[in-house]
């Protein structure tokens, strides 16, 4: 959540803010006219309690009609501190609960607009020329059902749409992927960590993902407990409630948990194959920040991330992603997109966003700097979502014979296996 003193200073940028994302701008207008009634009520109920108390000393030394009418006089004071109680508590309800609907302030460099509208800051690698090389690109489907990686038909049989099994190289390709984001995340000072898959409704809201989002999680209504689309909601809530000393900061962690989506709204979108599923696995950056540093560190989680497509030998491009497009919690974000040779266009693999304090707010956790004890920054950034980075692989390293060569930074975690060949072709 946002800082409302910040929203009761200057409430034109929140509405700029509101306003860019294309949200409600009446919000800010109802959050502070019920954080007013919260302050005004909690003047009225500490002026009755001071009243009541000084009341209470007379009662004792007083008598006859004096005491008689002393105590008359306490019990509708007694009724009305009751009654002041209950306005602020009420106000302060409505107030918190309009505050949790508020999304974090857009960065001011930040481009306006919807998902169309990003600025692209960045491009690497070169896109191959298939026709030159004289063979048309096959789909990564066909090139993991060739090669023995990937079974969506089992998946759909098993568990439905949108779901899938890898196998054979498939499931070994995963592993190293896994792997060999882990060794650059270690390397890069991150804590690994693997996280729960299930949370508490506390740590989903807490992130955000219980606002816009919503729609898109999975929840188990018998244990109330919710399946998470990420790590960062784990890794977010791992120091829920808890202070800790600015000397420690950053702190930086590389979580592993299969993700779980809905995918609703996206009927009918990237349904062949393994691009858009419903359960995958991923490897995700997560840090804490002192305020002041987190957009340096943000830049430093996207250093990374390109650190990784090239590693790849994957061509990308970095986008500065649309006001509209944030997502609740982000302030700023930044995609690195990888080129699908087969739908001719840069599509998402990984993104980093800088949450400043918007989640520490919502999950009470702080940074003790000197004397002083105050909210910190949360930033996250995919490393490597496994089906995707899967997809790119397959499609920008195929060979006209159908294999598929592997990038030299995975060949160590695949025994040295330097070409993925047809299941058929490796039978001979």
């Amino acid at each position: 959540m946002i800082d409302l003193r910040l929203l009761r200073e200057d409430p034109d940028r929140v509405r700029a803010s509101q306003r860019a994302r294309g949200e409600d701008v009446a919000l800010v207008d109802a959050l502070l006219s019920a954080d007013e009634r919260r302050r005004s009520s909690g003047v009225r109920f500490d002026e009755l309690r001071a009243e009541q108390k000084a009341l209470g000393k007379l009662i004792p030394k007083a008598s006859g009609d004096e005491k008689a009418e002393l105590l008359k006089k306490a019990g509708q004071l007694a009724a009305d501190v009751k009654a002041a109680d209950a306005s602020k508590d009420e106000a302060a309800a409505e107030a918190q609960e309009l505050l949790l609907q508020l999304s974090n302030l857009v960065h001011p460099d930040v481009p306006v607009g919807g998902e169309e509208d990003f600025v692209t800051l960045e491009t690497h690698g070169t896109i191959r020329d298939f026709a030159a090389e004289g063979f048309e690109p096959k789909d990564h489907l066909e090139l993991g059902t060739t090669l023995g990686a990937i079974d969506v038909e089992r998946g759909a049989k098993v568990s439905g749409s949108r779901f899938y099994f890898l196998t054979g190289v498939g499931a070994l390709l995963e592993l190293a992927l896994v792997n060999a984001a882990m060794a650059q995340a270690t390397a890069a000072g991150f804590t690994p960590m693997l996280t729960p898959a299930l949370v508490r409704p506390q740590a989903m809201a807490g992130t955000g993902f219980l606002g816009q989002a919503a729609q898109d999680v999975y929840h188990l209504d018998n244990d109330d407990l919710y399946l998470v689309g990420t790590s960062e909601v784990a890794l977010a809530a791992y120091h829920m409630d808890e202070i800790i000393d600015g000397d420690r900061l950053p702190l930086r962690y590389a979580g592993f948990s299969p993700c779980f989506r809905r995918e609703a709204g996206s009927h009918g979108k990237d349904t062949r194959g393994i691009f858009r599923v419903h359960q995958f696995d991923k490897v995700e950056m997560f840090s804490y920040v002192d305020p002041a540093d987190s957009q340096a560190e943000h830049q430093r989680l996207l250093d990374w991330e390109k650190q990784w497509l090239t590693s790849l030998e994957l061509p990308f491009r970095v986008i500065d992603v649309a006001s509209a497009d944030l997502g609740s919690s982000a302030a700023r974000k930044f995609d690195c997109e990888a080129w699908i040779p087969t739908q001719g266009k840069y599509r998402e693999l990984t993104s980093t966003s800088d949450c400043t304090e918007f989640q520490s707010r919502r999950l009470a956790i702080r940074m003790r700097d000197g004397k002083q004890v105050k909210p910190l920054a949360t930033l996250n950034g995919t490393l490597c979502a496994v089906p995707r980075t899967i997809v790119a692989i397959l499609e920008n390293h195929q060979q006209a014979d159908g294999s598929v060569r592997v990038p030299e930074v995975l060949r160590p975690f695949l025994g040295g296996r330097e070409i993925l060949e047809p299941v058929a072709k490796a039978a001979k």
